[in-house]
């Protein structure tokens, strides 16, 4: 179990465990039955993604935005006066012409070989409206980096608008290896053998597998459970063995 300490200049980032929002921008709560529309939560792997961090949550009370017009970035947001804390205010600036950075002030502390990887929240990918702010991934070592001071955003495209808004989590925070050394090889003739009959035999049994689970979206798209039912089976593997 990996634990993570934190800290932090404003409680309202209210960090935690990224929570699935049903309804909301996981999608609305319809059922994996024929004719419902497909919603992000249908899928398990984008669930088990999404949840793999923390999120954070936009702490002030006023909404900011942050659009590009005529190439030019414009923030927007009432912040009223400088509250004299010593940080920079308003936390938000320009940074280069198609970025600009947060004054985040948190501290989380992991154990010496993990590392803090920022990035956008998973509602990025479900937001029709393409408002969601872009957090750039940045691999920051804690261990003896003890403060997150700030995060950098890329800039909206031209026309469009992020919105920050009271509340709502705008970024996502994962933990790593900070030493992510691997090396990329082709499989030998063995494994990709293996690999290949592992395939054939998911395939076959396939309707089994799926059996009283699969339906047909909305915009007839065909779901089953075959990955749900291996993912629950390896689970209980997996407790088998530590039991």
């Amino acid at each position: 179990m990996l634990t993570v300490k934190y800290r932090f200049f404003e409680p309202r980032l209210a960090p935690r465990r990224i929570k699935i929002e049903v309804p909301g921008w996981a999608g609305e709560k319809e059922p994996r039955k024929d004719g419902s529309h497909e919603h992000a939560w249908h899928c398990l792997p984008f669930i088990e993604g999404a949840q793999s961090g923390i999120e954070l949550f936009y702490p002030y009370d006023n909404e900011f935005s942050v659009t590009k017009c005529d190439g030019k970035l414009i923030l927007a947001g009432d912040f009223g006066p400088n509250p004299q804390t010593g940080i920079q205010w308003p936390p938000f600036r320009t940074f280069g012409e198609g970025f600009y950075t947060y004054q985040l002030l948190v501290d989380l502390k992991v154990p010496d070989d993990m590392a803090v990887l920022t990035g956008p929240h998973p509602r990025l990918y479900t937001s029709p409206a393409d408002d969601v702010p872009l957090a750039v991934p940045a691999l920051i070592r804690t261990s003896w980096w003890p403060m997150i001071s700030f995060v950098v955003f890329k800039s909206p495209p031209e026309g469009r608008t992020h919105i920050f808004r009271p509340g709502e989590a705008f970024m996502q925070m994962s933990f790593v290896p900070a030493d992510n050394q691997f090396e990329l090889v082709p499989m030998n003739e063995e494994e990709a053998a293996e690999r290949e009959m592992q395939s054939r035999r998911i395939h076959a049994s396939r309707d089994i597998l799926a059996k009283d689970t699969t339906w047909r979206s909305s915009t007839n798209t065909i779901f089953d459970g075959t990955y749900r039912h291996i993912l629950g089976a390896a689970r209980a593997k997996e407790r088998s063995k530590k039991d």
